[in-house]
């Protein structure tokens, strides 16, 4: 932990973070001790009031009570006290801001100039066109009932025994809560089979099994119907009643799994353009950091991966909440914005539905970390976007079947949001934390990026990348974004990631839960 500063005077520049001209606040780097003097603010020298954490806002002017507070050059919120100069700005005397903002589609757009260098990487060739960057088993379960079963059967694959299997990642149990209880036509129904579906036929499944109970609404016999399923995909699917009970299943689904491992083993990588990645995004707690290293870095990324002609896809609904206005400028139609609009209007009804409102989405530990409100957080989160032309809006757990940015509507629970874009076809993930999230997501890779060296330096062993060198001031913005992309072709081309290395993503497997359970 950095120590606290003593109480004298530090240059502005090199102990805070001014995002745009004009703004109300900045962004301590370091810890900041009360009567502090910040030499050479934007409008003139500043006395800091109270102790300051890193992360946290330092106030540059006086701010009245009701008064509008800008960050990254974007209303954050308003004033609910009288604000000094050098104040420490937070939840004690910032609140959210419910006006209504600017609406402005397309006037953004900037199409996406190809890379002029063609990037491969060394993933799976699958018989449908897609390309894998890992070679799982899945097993795919239709209802609760069966997850015991299936990860006993899972359990018989750990540790030495696929050793003979170099070129088989894996066998992954993907159990759940739900598949019974549900109105079979309702949305909660068809959100959780398109999420079942869009794992059995993702391009990291090498070999399928499908397991349920026998007796669900949700049978297992019907979780692949309408789905194309690969000509090269082997697919087993067992019910526990006509099997015999699950000491026969385990037995049986074992039998089915060993007759498919030669065949997955016999699969090579081969070298695959770039263009056939498909890039999920998602932060987890969140800090102060997040809108100024990370997350704007790994927008550079994606810009670089949209630039070679691949699909990248930013979540999240509830914290793209309020800096929608940005994503709508960049929208290719009004189609596009309608459909990102009509999500949010729906998520307000349902957080007032649940007695809540967007706003409770900042949690303890983002709050903790320095950020206030969902228009702060959202602002810092949408930059995970870059600025390429927002190309479609897709429901939870759809394809994400366009080149280009993709919106996917997805909660903010971290678990739940990366299951849908993996449903939707992520091959690689990268997730930003500035509090340190440690979230896995089989059968694709998760690559963590620390938004501030202090957690870097913390949680080392569960970190792949550190991009608080961007406020160190040992790399720049763009050094990162690039250094983020060619670790996406390399985690893509089999390196592993550190969630792997500890077997991590299994009980990541978190489907939406919506609609009524009778």
């Amino acid at each position: 932990m950095t120590s606290p500063a003593t109480a004298s005077a530090l240059d502005f520049a090199d102990v805070t973070i001014l995002l745009a001209e004009g703004d109300d606040v900045a962004v301590a780097t370091r810890d900041l001790t009360g009567g502090t003097v910040l030499r050479g603010a934007p409008a003139g020298d500043v006395t800091v009031g109270s102790n300051v954490a890193r992360g946290h806002k330092v106030a540059l002017r006086a701010i009245a009570d009701g008064d509008p507070v800008r960050k990254y050059g974007q209303v954050i919120g308003r004033a609910t006290a009288p604000i000094r100069a050098g104040a420490h700005v937070h939840a004690h005397n910032l609140g959210m801001d419910d006006g209504e903002r600017e609406i402005e589609v397309g006037v953004d757009r900037r199409p996406t100039v190809p890379a002029t260098e063609r990037r491969t990487f060394e993933g799976y060739r699958r018989s449908d066109g897609t390309w894998g960057t890992r070679n799982y088993i899945g097993i795919v379960t239709s209802v609760n009932c069966s997850a015991s079963t299936a990860r006993m059967i899972a359990d018989q694959f750990r540790g030495p025994v696929l050793d003979a299997y170099p070129h088989v990642d894996g066998v992954v149990a993907l159990t759940h809560d739900t598949g019974c209880g549900l109105v079979p036509t309702s949305e909660g129904a068809q959100v959780t089979r398109r999420t079942l579906q869009g794992y059995a036929s993702h391009p990291n499944m090498a070999g399928l099994l499908v397991l349920g109970l026998g007796c669900e609404m949700l049978p297992a016999a019907t979780i692949l119907d309408g789905v194309t399923l690969r000509d090269d995909l082997p697919v087993t699917t067992l019910t526990i009643q006509d099997t015999g009970g699950i000491r026969a299943t385990v037995r049986a689904g074992v039998a089915a799994i060993e007759s498919m491992l030669p065949r997955v083993e016999a699969l090579r990588r081969e070298t695959a353009p770039a263009s056939a990645l498909v890039l999920g995004t998602n932060c987890g707690g969140s800090d102060g950091y997040s809108g100024i290293t990370a997350n704007p870095a790994l927008g550079f990324a994606s810009d670089l991966l949209i630039a070679q002609g691949g699909r990248s896809a930013l979540a999240e609904t509830p914290e793209v909440y309020g800096a929608e206005h940005l994503l709508l400028r960049r929208a290719v139609s009004q189609e596009v914005a309608d459909a990102l609009v009509a999500r949010l209007r729906w998520w307000e009804k349902y957080a007032e539905a649940g007695g809540g409102t967007l706003d409770n989405n900042p949690s303890p530990g983002n709050k903790a970390g320095g950020l206030t409100t969902i228009l702060e957080k959202s602002l810092g989160a949408v930059a995970k976007s870059g600025s390429s032309e927002l190309v479609a809006v897709r429901e939870y757990a759809e394809k994400i079947d366009l080149p280009g940015l993709t919106f996917m509507d997805t909660p903010g629970y971290d678990p739940v949001s990366v299951t849908g874009l993996v449903a939707g076809g992520a091959t690689v993930v990268v997730f930003t934390t500035g509090r340190g999230s440690v979230l896995g997501c089989k059968p694709s890779p998760s690559i963590k990026i620390a938004t501030n060296t202090e957690t870097y330096e913390r949680m080392r062993e569960d970190m792949d990348l550190n991009a608080g060198r961007i406020v160190d001031g040992t790399a720049s913005l763009e050094d990162v974004g690039r250094e983020i992309f060619e670790k996406i072709l390399a985690v893509a081309s089999g390196e592993q990631t550190v969630s792997e290395e500890l077997d991590l993503g299994s009980d990541e497997f978190v489907p939406w839960q919506l609609g009524t359970v009778t």
